[in-house]
């Protein structure tokens, strides 16, 4: 008898192909009980932590702890700084929006934007991704060329506007080689899309623990904002909203000058990196690489 040399048609061959596929699938999500393990045989090595610092509640735990601590100091022997794993940013923008949400931000501002970096040439290429807070710099520029002294730094070293003294003339803006400050030209987003304001836009920002609520007319519009560090968070023993909410366990808080503290433990790092470090603005904000 001759033999049958005749190729399996496409559509015949993709049909097979998929029950292949999704018995695979099936196999890899079914639970270890319907396949025959029992839960004895079921272990998990809980002899090393996950990574040094610890677990994920292990770290917010020290960190509250670590601020708790530095609020018993007198503000001027405090040093607030921020720590951020670029080796662990996802680029999920997850601070982005926690620090919109909890300043009660508008449309097209961002204390915390993502940046993109990208390197090499395709097919060889890799992405980088870098938040970019307020650096709550040691050597400000922005404050030298406010022309009303609105802006200047705390003891703690945090940098600050005063909303009320303000004018918008928007030079710290310029001023800033980190574009971190924003101006808040008024829009609400049902500028955009029509109807009435929303009732969440006139919920009152934390900011300052001043509670402002967004109106026309009236500061903050028409004034120059930034990050603070979630200030009013931090005065109360928690952590600020990007930290928490960081779901690569990137991004760490504490006072800088206290040795014991996680920040200050993590910026002894060998691999450690400030941004636009030879322009001398002493950024508090240090990036792991």
């Amino acid at each position: 008898m001759k033999k049958d040399n005749k190729k399996p048609e496409r559509r015949e061959f993709l049909e097979k192909a998929s029950k292949v596929s999704l018995a695979t699938i099936a196999s890899a999500l079914l639970p270890m009980s319907a396949m025959g393990l029992a839960k004895e045989e079921i272990s998990i090595n809980t002899s090393e932590p996950i990574d040094k610092s610890g677990s994920v509640d292990e770290l917010k735990i020290r960190m509250r702890e670590d601020i708790k601590r530095a609020m018993k100091k007198p503000i001027d022997e405090r040093r607030w700084g921020m720590v951020i794993d670029l080796r662990k940013c996802v680029g999920c923008n997850g601070c982005t929006i926690a620090c919109i949400t909890e300043n009660k931000l508008p449309p097209g501002m961002a204390y915390r934007p993502v940046l993109t970096e990208t390197h090499g040439t395709y097919p060889n290429v890799s992405r980088r991704f870098i938040p970019r807070p307020c650096m709550q710099c040691d050597e400000p520029p922005c404050i030298e060329v406010c022309p009303v002294n609105a802006t200047w730094k705390r003891k703690d070293g945090i940098i600050t506007i005063d909303y009320n003294q303000c004018i918008g003339c928007r030079y710290c803006i310029t001023a800033c080689p980190y574009s971190a400050r924003s101006f808040d030209s008024g829009y609400f987003y049902n500028d955009f899309g029509g109807g009435e304001i929303q009732p969440y836009e006139e919920l009152p920002s934390p900011e300052y623990n001043e509670n402002r609520v967004r109106e026309e007319g009236s500061s903050p519009i028409g004034n120059v904002r930034k990050c603070t560090f979630c200030l009013h968070r931090v005065e109360k023993g928690e952590l600020p909203a990007c930290v928490l909410t960081c779901m690569g366990r990137a991004t760490y808080f504490g006072d800088l000058n206290d040795s014991k503290s996680l920040v200050s433990e993590l910026a002894g790092s060998p691999n450690i990196m400030r941004l636009k470090e030879e322009l001398g603005t002493g950024p508090k904000v240090i990036y792991l690489t």
